[in-house]
């Protein structure tokens, strides 16, 4: 990684015209016509996903859903920079990065129902399910990831965190430990600019990617908007995670277009002026506008992608809307690894309650 690192690294304008920059655009020569259609399609149905989810929220199909609209390049892009094997610590907002990862999107609600304790198996998509506790996944990455190092495994992990959690201690620990141990970790902050009403400027008076001076690590700045500049940068942690050059921090800056979560009013805190900055950087239409410049949008393709985009969006509706009740039973299920006494005993309580309640 170079040690005068441009801040923010960009490879596509707003406008989708390509940046020159001849070192972070060589680590994505490989991506093809194929694979900028492929990152077109993910970032298209990954909104088309959101806004679903968004919407049977609002009919009262799930208690809670943390929208990422604005957020999709961020997302997508790092995702396609991850190796099969290397592990993902989540906060609550990285649907695109399941999406990416393979999760079904059948799968994608089934918390936010509150219909189980989890979406997905984590041992299947190598990614955790939703961390509420605002930070502490980066101490579960950085963990992980020594942990997988010490047993001789070539993977990187990969935690996802907001710039609030920036403020946490969690974070600060996680990055001490990473530094001194080396540990194999990326370190990927979405600035989407607020910690739910707070904006990133209250919470530090300098670009957070320079907390990485502090740990002796490297830090890189990059346009969450841009998706291929995003691929870049993680492909290029990721690599030096996995070949035993120790962790990274990466600063995505991007921005939050709709609430904190469907629980929060963003008018109450900001102004359409605040948002209009952002409209004209959206990362779906950046990347469409290089398509279009670059003779890949043809009609058929682009009819494709909605008719994709609106198939699965459907799927999540009608998996969301069918979701069985779980036996209450299941609530004692896979809360520890191991069978615990108080667990055991209050499974035992609450059947006898369901019992009482069956016979009366």
């Amino acid at each position: 990684m170079s040690e005068k690192q441009t801040y923010p690294v960009q490879l596509l304008q707003p406008d989708g015209r390509r940046v020159f920059d001849r070192e972070h655009a060589a680590l994505v020569a490989d991506i093809d016509a194929d694979r900028l259609r492929q990152l077109y399609q993910d970032l298209v149905i990954t909104r088309r996903i959101d806004v679903e989810a968004t919407a049977l929220q609002r009919q009262g199909q799930l208690g809670l859903w943390p929208p990422l609209l604005g957020q999709e390049a961020a997302q997508v892009g790092s995702a396609h920079a991850l190796h099969p094997d290397d592990y993902v610590f989540c906060s609550y907002r990285e649907t695109a990065v399941a999406y990416c990862r393979g999760v079904p999107p059948e799968q994608l609600t089934r918390l936010w129902r509150g219909a189980a304790h989890h979406c997905w198996d984590p041992d299947t998509a190598h990614m955790t399910n939703a961390n509420i506790v605002v930070g502490s996944q980066g101490l579960h990455a950085t963990g992980y990831a020594y942990a997988a190092h010490l047993d001789g495994a070539d993977l990187a992990t990969i935690t996802y965190f907001g710039d609030g959690a920036t403020s946490q201690g969690d974070i600060a620990e996680a990055l001490g430990f990473a530094a001194a141990w080396t540990a194999p970790v990326v370190f990927f902050c979405q600035n989407n600019q607020w910690a739910i009403s707070e904006p990133v400027t209250v919470q530090s008076h300098v670009p957070l990617v320079r907390r990485a001076d502090g740990y002796g690590i490297p830090g890189v700045g990059v346009d969450g908007n841009d998706v291929l500049a995003v691929l870049a940068v993680t492909r290029q942690a990721v690599e030096r995670a996995r070949g035993g050059g120790g962790p990274t921090f990466i600063e995505a800056m991007t921005y939050r277009m709709g609430p904190h979560t469907t629980a929060d009013d963003p008018t109450r805190y900001r102004t359409a002026a605040d948002t209009e900055y952002w409209e004209h950087r959206d990362p779906i239409e950046r990347m469409r506008l290089l398509l279009d410049r670059e003779g890949l949008l043809d009609p058929e393709f682009a009819d494709q992608v909605a008719a994709t985009a609106d198939d699965i969006a459907r799927r999540v509706r009608t998996a969301t809307v069918e979701m069985p009740d779980p036996d209450p039973m299941t609530l004692f299920e896979h809360v520890y690894a191991t069978e615990h006494p108080l667990i055991t005993a209050e499974a035992a309580e609450f059947a006898a309650y369901l019992a009482e309640g069956a016979q009366s």
